[in-house]
């Protein structure tokens, strides 16, 4: 089954008529570039406590990691989430290039670089809520530090990696046209 073709004469939707390229549907759509990455955000937190050491500890199983509170697993716990941010601003960045360019590209870029930032955010909340839920029994004793991110840097990670991808995207498309049209001139 195809989908009408929506003409640039045609019906008007959410009372935005339609003009050509269908751009009155991709204007509704622009929101999406904030929320996807907040909800992922809750996903990589819970990824976050079962994959680092003093969480489930499920990448090494070792009994010595499985303590939040010791100061050996404070490193490996913040560059586990930093990598999930990684992977997930990449994977961002590549859906962000993917997309048709059009002159709502730079708005998008702005809506997936705060939506890194806020689905950052989430994530670490997210963790420690499920170190709450499904973590050890015991109090923390007083004093000492429970599953936590120590450096809070690592919340950058998300939107710098979409940021600096967006811009080397355009920068690589924008170099490679002026070469192409650069070429073909006489």
């Amino acid at each position: 089954m195809t989908l009408p073709a929506y003409e640039s004469t045609g019906p008007a939707r959410n009372g935005i008529p339609a003009d050509e390229g269908g751009e009155s549907v991709r204007r509704g759509r622009a929101w999406l570039w904030f929320v996807v990455p907040v909800a992922a955000g809750a996903l990589l937190g819970i990824a976050w406590w079962l994959l680092a050491p003093g969480g489930a500890n499920l990448l090494t199983r070792d009994a010595a990691l499985a303590d939040p509170s010791t100061p050996l697993t404070r490193l490996p716990r913040d560059l586990v989430l930093a990598g999930l941010l990684l992977l997930a601003g990449c994977f961002t960045a590549v859906l962000l290039d993917s997309s048709p360019p059009d002159k709502r590209r730079g708005l998008r870029t702005f809506l997936a670089v705060a939506g890194g930032l806020a689905g950052a955010a989430v994530a670490w909340q997210s963790g420690i809520l499920a170190a709450g839920w499904w973590g050890s029994s015991g109090r923390v004793p007083a004093g000492e530090d429970g599953f936590t991110l120590r450096s809070v840097v690592v919340l950058l990670v998300w939107p710098l990696a979409v940021a600096l991808l967006a811009f080397l995207y355009n920068l690589i498309g924008l170099l490679s046209r002026g070469t192409q049209s650069g070429g073909q001139a006489h």
